[in-house]
């Protein structure tokens, strides 16, 4: 039920993350505080498709 879900940077757009998450447990999208290499700073990064 874990599926791979990739984070991009909501200011740049980057692609910087890929995880994984239960699709059960946690159907919306993921929002995630994240370390943007870009920008030298922590950014939110969202789930992307």
């Amino acid at each position: 039920m874990r599926v791979k879900i990739t984070l991009a940077c909501t200011e740049t757009g980057d692609r910087n993350y890929i995880t994984t998450k239960n699709k059960r447990t946690h159907p919306d999208r993921v929002e995630l505080v994240k370390y943007c290499p870009r920008l030298k700073r922590r950014t939110l990064h969202r789930e992307t498709k």
